[in-house]
């Protein structure tokens, strides 16, 4: 593998990761707890998309087979997408929608803010505008975390069985191939394993400070890497992608 080809899949993961999780948190829009949350979430849906968006339109020049960002997102199948299994897990109750963006919201920030010293200029310039977004996403979610943790006993309980079932995706957010090993050595993409103490020092604190017992370390969940997902992400292609599918290449 090239550092050419290393870059499109390196992309492809970024993209893949924030398109699946805004679809994910776009299947709640008129379905907030409350009015102002309801907006909230849909806004910060509607932020990853955009960045899965500018993200997919570098992977289609990098490959420079003339292929759009409509045909990276649409016209692709279940195992040629590399987001990882914890974006891709159901909404369920509210406590697990935060839990899960929790999680996500702690790595990219500190992931972006390490991608802001990448010698690619476009990937540094993409990471300029994500990290303003996410630095509002993570606030948004930790407080979340913060009020159900430290709030009354059901939302309590309910918090920590959503970081109890969740815990197990967490280990492939860190998870490294060849194509992070190009990419590192030519300066590009940051090392995960800085990213890894960051994130669990931050987690440790917000869950410390909810009351929320951080589960131990165990088996974690992993295939994402090699395009292999749980059974959800093809149901998510399976909507996301219908009407590209049933009428290709349809313009409004």
């Amino acid at each position: 593998m090239d550092t050419k080809e290393a870059l499109f899949k390196y992309c492809l993961r970024l993209a893949d990761n924030n398109l699946v999780l805004g679809h994910r948190l776009s299947e709640l829009c008129s379905n907030g707890p409350i009015l102002e949350e309801d907006i909230a979430t849909t806004n910060i849906a509607l932020d990853l998309i955009g960045q899965a968006r500018h993200l997919y339109q570098y992977a289609a020049e990098v490959e420079g087979k003339g292929r759009t960002e409509d045909d990276l997102a649409y016209k692709r199948a279940e195992r040629e997408f590399y987001n990882t299994l914890l974006s891709e897990q159901p909404n369920g109750d509210f406590a697990v929608t935060i839990a899960r963006q929790f999680f996500i919201d702690v790595f990219d920030y500190y992931f972006y803010k390490e991608l802001l010293n990448s010698k690619d200029e476009r990937l540094k310039e993409l990471a300029a505008r994500a990290i303003k977004e996410v630095t509002y996403h993570l606030r948004h979610s930790t407080q979340w975390i913060l009020r159900l943790g430290d709030g009354t006993e059901e939302s309590h309980k309910r918090l920590q069985t959503a970081v109890d079932g969740l815990w197990m995706y967490t280990g492939e957010l860190f998870e490294m191939n060849e194509v992070d090993e190009i990419l590192i050595k030519e300066g590009i993409a940051p090392n995960l394993n800085d990213i890894k103490t960051k994130w669990e020092s931050k987690v440790s604190e917000v869950l410390a400070e909810s009351t929320i017992t951080k589960p131990e370390d165990g088996w974690m969940q992993t295939g994402s890497r090699k395009g292999m997902h749980s059974e959800h992400l093809g149901y998510i292609l399976a909507e996301m992608q219908y009407l590209q599918r049933a009428y290709p290449d349809a313009q409004w």
